[in-house]
Parts: structure tokens; C-alpha cells; sequence
């Protein structure tokens, strides 16, 4: 009883939290681009506002048409339930987990690329093709990363791999890791529809992939085919920050960012206060000119502080 209440509450916090990254991207590009951007919960209320909208369904559309959402969206979630949250905590657990977890996602991305297929549109083909080709290049590196890791924990299984990443400590940051580090970012950037590998927001045909396929959807199946997404790229990301960013790495980490700190007398003097930082941001040319071109002035002698 205890294991199927912790499986429930994992599923409840993965289904909560699912939506929330795609908003926390939307505000660091808004920020980047010196917008306000949307709320952080802006995906929540699209979420909200589909399910309560009717649809629209292409007369030659087949039963695979309306299949697929929930196809798509039970597999994200079936995955999402083999990848802990945390790693002592959630998640159902077995060897050889990772294969499920690997067959499943292919399993959505299949049934994605047959909606987008269904109904005829030149469109839908086009995203489904071009969907194909790369999942034939991101399933093998996301194998491998697995078995890599699985090789090392002793175990192919997602719960005994963040475990034994969590008590690494530093050899974490060795070169073979670093590699795997790489691909794994390059496997997260393609599954999860972004930039280079494709475009969300986009609207031009020569760089749709995802929205091609689910361009003839609308109302609750467009909710669910974007919240199977939402959730694909929550255990991706769960992946990267537990086996790259463990949390037996936090002592070690906080005692690197407050070495940096003391060595750049953190907090800044009154020059960089938060005030003449907005102004000077509003005025810069670029957003990267912060990093770029900062103007240095001496320290004063009386203990800095944040003039505010």
C-alpha cells in the first residue's frame, strides 16, 4: 500500500509540476529579449482554456486520429512514472526500467506521428517525416546515455542510476561524463521540440516539426497531445538536473558559488544597485552587453551594500 500511495503522489506531483518549466523558459527568453513575457503559469491556463473548447475533426480523419492524444499523453505519463522526482523518492522501479521507459516514449512519438499523418494534410506529413528522422537519431544516443550509466550503477534502471549519481561528488564533471553530458543535452533539445532542433512558437512550414503534426488538432486532444509534451519534457529535464546536478553535490556546489562570491566581494557596491542596472539594461543595445561590457569603478571603502 505504501509503495502504490507513493506511485500516486509521484504521478499527482509530475502531472502539477508538468506545465511549469514551459512557462519558466517563456520568462527567460521574454527576459533576454527585455519583455515582461507571460505569467509563469501562462501554460496552466492554455491547458485550462482547451480543455474547455470544442472540436474540430477532419472528415477524413480515422479512429488513429483521435486515438493518438490519448496514446501520446498515457505513454508520457507511463514513462514519466519509472524516472523519480527525487532520487530516494517516487517512482515505480524495476531493472531494466530504462527500456520501458525508451519503448514507451517511442511508442508516443509513433502514435504522434500517425495523427499528424490521419488526415491527409501536407502539413501533417511533412512534421510526421521529418519527426521520424529524428527520433531515428535521438532514440540510439539516449540508449546509449542510458546504458552508460546503467554500466556504471550496475543496474539499467532509472532509480538505481540517480542514486549513484547522487554520490559521485565530483566525478561527475570527468571528461567521459562531460561527453554524456553533451549528448544528453543534444537528446533533450530534439525531444523536446526546441531551438535548433525545431521551434514551438513557429508558424513557417520550413521549420515545423511538432506544431505540423499537431496542427489539425484542437480543443481537448490539443490539450492533451501539449501536456504529453509538458510531461516528456519534465522527465528529460528530471534526468539532466539529478544526474548532472545531483543533490549530493549541494555542500560541494555552495561551497564553490560562495568561494566565487567572497572572491568578487558579493553583494555588489552601490555602482551595480538594481535600480541603475534596469536603467542601464533598458538603454543597452543588447541584453548580453551585461556580460559583455560591464563598466568597473573602485570599490569604496565603507562595506558595500545593495543601494536600493
Amino acid at each position: 500500500m505504501r509503495t502504490l500511495m507513493e506511485l500516486v503522489l509521484h504521478l499527482a506531483l509530475v502531472l502539477a509540476l508538468a506545465p511549469l518549466p514551459g512557462g519558466v523558459i517563456r520568462k527567460i527568453k521574454a527576459f533576454v529579449q527585455k519583455r515582461q513575457g507571460p505569467s509563469l503559469f501562462q501554460e496552466y491556463r492554455d491547458l485550462r482554456k482547451l480543455f474547455r473548447k470544442d472540436m474540430v475533426i477532419s472528415d477524413r480523419a480515422s479512429w488513429v486520429f483521435s486515438a493518438a492524444p490519448f496514446v501520446v499523453f498515457g505513454s508520457s505519463v507511463a514513462a514519466a512514472a519509472l524516472v523519480p522526482l527525487l532520487p530516494w523518492a517516487g517512482g515505480a522501479e524495476f531493472p531494466g526500467d530504462v527500456f520501458l521507459v525508451i519503448s514507451l516514449l517511442a511508442l508516443g512519438r509513433f502514435f504522434l506521428a500517425l495523427g499528424g499523418m490521419d488526415p491527409g494534410s501536407t502539413f501533417g506529413g511533412m512534421g510526421s517525416s521529418r519527426e521520424m528522422t529524428i527520433s531515428a537519431l535521438l532514440e540510439p544516443a539516449f540508449l546509449v546515455f542510458t546504458l552508460a550509466l546503467g554500466l556504471q550503477a550496475g543496474a539499467p534502471s532509472f532509480g538505481v542510476i540517480l542514486r549513484h549519481a547522487a554520490t559521485l561528488g565530483t566525478a561527475v564533471w570527468h571528461p567521459s561524463f562531460l561527453l554524456l553530458l553533451f549528448s544528453l543535452i543534444l537528446v533533450t533539445l530534439g525531444e523536446t521540440a526546441r531551438i535548433p532542433v525545431d521551434d514551438p512558437p513557429t508558424h513557417l512550414e520550413l521549420t515545423m516539426v511538432h506544431e505540423a503534426m499537431v496542427l489539425e488538432y484542437s480543443g481537448p486532444f490539443l490539450a492533451l497531445m501539449e501536456y504529453g509534451a509538458a510531461v516528456k519534457q519534465l522527465l528529460f529535464l528530471t534526468v539532466l538536473a539529478q544526474v548532472f546536478l545531483p543533490f549530493g553535490n549541494a555542500a560541494l556546489a555552495g561551497m564553490g558559488i560562495g568561494g566565487w562570491c567572497w572572491a568578487c566581494r558579493w553583494p555588489p557596491p552601490r555602482c551595480w544597485s538594481w535600480r541603475r542596472w534596469q536603467g542601464w539594461r533598458r538603454s543597452s543595445p543588447s541584453s548580453s552587453g551585461f556580460l559583455a561590457c560591464p563598466i568597473w569603478r573602485p570599490w569604496p571603502s565603507s562595506p558595500p551594500s545593495w543601494g536600493f
